[in-house]
């Protein structure tokens, strides 16, 4: 058999570099998170919550808008998960869609609420504080003015 050479020839694709970047730390601290999450909603708190809020507050666009404040601090996959008992609704109902905006578009009002936003906490060395003061008020307005727009459309549409 013969040797072309290729073997002798690495490759480094960015990806690779991107990768080799990534922190562990942050890493460490999105793998807490998702296992803290993973205990609450495997003890069942997180579904006992979700009924609570729903049965204090009538209201499904509120219950839902608190999930995505919510998602700003727990992960959005188990908030989803646990409102998946809560509403009855079709899987093609705009309810759905707005539960979708909620969790991933609320995860933003705060750095940790992410998993994006702690590798760019490792990664650019961004302090909570500094997220805090300068971007997560302008995330909570955005998200608040979308679910807005998102209910009128929605209105005006259904």
């Amino acid at each position: 058999m013969e040797n072309d050479g290729d073997d002798a020839i690495g490759f480094h694709s960015p990806v690779h570099k991107s990768l080799s970047r990534i922190e562990m730390p942050s890493v460490l601290f999105f793998f807490g998170i998702l296992m803290a999450v993973a205990a609450l909603e495997s003890l069942g708190l997180l579904f006992i919550g979700a009924e609570a809020l729903k049965a204090v507050v009538p209201n499904i666009d509120i219950v839902v808008m608190a999930l995505g404040v919510g998602s700003a601090v727990i992960d959005n996959v188990p908030l989803v998960a646990a409102s998946m008992g809560m509403f009855n609704d079709p899987i093609d109902s705009h309810l759905w869609h707005f539960v979708a905006y909620s969790a991933g578009t609320g995860g933003s009002m705060l750095i940790i609420g992410s998993a994006a936003g702690v590798v760019a906490m490792g990664m650019e060395k961004i302090n909570f504080m500094w997220y805090l003061k300068n971007i997560a008020w302008l995330a909570a307005i955005g998200f608040v003015t979308g679910a807005i727009a998102f209910m009128l459309i929605r209105n005006l549409t259904f």
